[in-house]
């Protein structure tokens, strides 16, 4: 008998075999949880250790490392050429005045700004041109030009010195001319000469010696600060800035800036004899015009460099003896420098001039 309704039956092979595609919801389970497996055990083979971790990170470090002490290497070569290159610079064109010179002149040597060791206007540099100036046969005479508030007054015994050396030496005149200042140690240089020229308005003088610093100790006392100070000998803190200044050691340094002044004044009266007009004041510390220096015989007249070799030295062709730095020296000191050369200087407690 057929079915009415053929639709209400279903396939029979569709009725009892279940579908290819479709999964039952054990069968997915179990796969999703075999998925899960595998990956975790992927993820955990490929995971690196702390071991590792740590190893990379040495490694990184370690390679670091060689790259900053290659570029340290590298950095200090090439520094070392350069000094190298400069020194060589240096000794070559050094400018150490003229060797050789053409006809009667009159020789100049400048000494201008601090008189000091570690300047331009050392006793070393100013010598070594003044012993040139002086054996340069054509030189007929040689003049200082001055214009130096002052400065050690070593280094200005060590100048006089040699000046009056060379004069006897050689048997020329000397002759300085005073620009802006000559005043103490730089006028201690100039009473080695013949005659001293200045200008009408020049600052002249200033024959005194001075011992200059600092004293802390009320500072201290304010803020709280206390003073350790230990030493091997009684008078090692002699001039200690942060410590008070006995009456002892105040005695003691006057006597021997008392020593160094008398020296100065010895000197002044050597080289200006019968010339100075002596009076209270000449000794006192004390500067002048150059017009007042003149009438009180710390100067001779009124001159320049130009009246004086024209006029007085009858030369009028000027040849420069100074000893200056070149180019290549100033380069140096400024690399110098930038490598860590320069130190702040501590304070000044030797006698001056000034």
């Amino acid at each position: 008998m057929n079915n009415p309704n053929p639709e209400a039956t279903p396939n029979n092979s569709n009725a009892t075999q279940p579908s290819a595609q479709s999964a039952t919801p054990t069968e997915s389970a179990q796969a999703s949880a075999g998925q899960t497996a595998s990956s975790s055990e992927h993820n955990h083979q490929q995971a690196p250790t702390w071991g590792q971790v740590t190893l990379e990170k040495w490694a990184f470090a370690a390679l670091e490392e060689q790259k900053h002490a290659r570029r340290w290497r590298t950095f200090v070569r090439l520094s070392w050429l350069v000094v190298l290159i400069i020194a060589g610079f240096i000794t070559l064109y050094k400018n150490t005045g003229p060797t050789t010179t053409n006809g009667a002149h009159t020789a100049v040597v400048e000494i201008k700004g601090e008189i000091s060791a570690d300047s331009d206007a050392s006793a070393e540099w100013i010598n070594q041109a003044l012993k040139d100036a002086f054996e340069d046969e054509n030189s007929k005479a040689v003049v200082l030009l001055i214009n130096s508030p002052g400065g050690s007054p070593v280094q200005a015994g060590m100048i006089n010195d040699e000046i009056r050396r060379l004069k006897a030496l050689h048997k020329k005149p000397v002759y300085a001319v005073v620009e802006e200042t000559c005043a103490s140690a730089a006028y201690y240089i100039a009473v080695a000469a013949d005659n001293i020229y200045v200008d009408k308005a020049s600052i002249v003088g200033s024959i005194g010696v001075l011992m200059d610093g600092f004293g802390f100790t009320a500072v201290m006392d304010k803020v709280g600060v206390e003073r350790r100070l230990l030493t091997a000998g009684e008078n090692k803190g002699f001039m200690d800035p942060f410590s008070p200044l006995s009456k002892a050691h105040k005695a003691f340094a006057q006597n021997m800036l008392e020593q160094i002044h008398q020296q100065f004044i010895t000197v002044v009266k050597e080289g200006r004899g019968d010339r100075l007009k002596e009076s209270p004041d000449l000794f006192s510390g004390l500067f002048w015009t150059g017009q007042q220096s003149i009438e009180m015989g710390l100067a001779d007249g009124l001159g320049s460099l130009d009246f004086v070799a024209r006029e007085v030295v009858k030369a009028e062709d000027l040849v420069d003896y100074t000893k200056r730095d070149n180019v290549a020296e100033r380069l140096a000191k400024r690399f110098g420098a930038a490598m860590g050369a320069g130190a702040v200087k501590a304070l000044k407690t030797w006698p001056e001039f000034h």
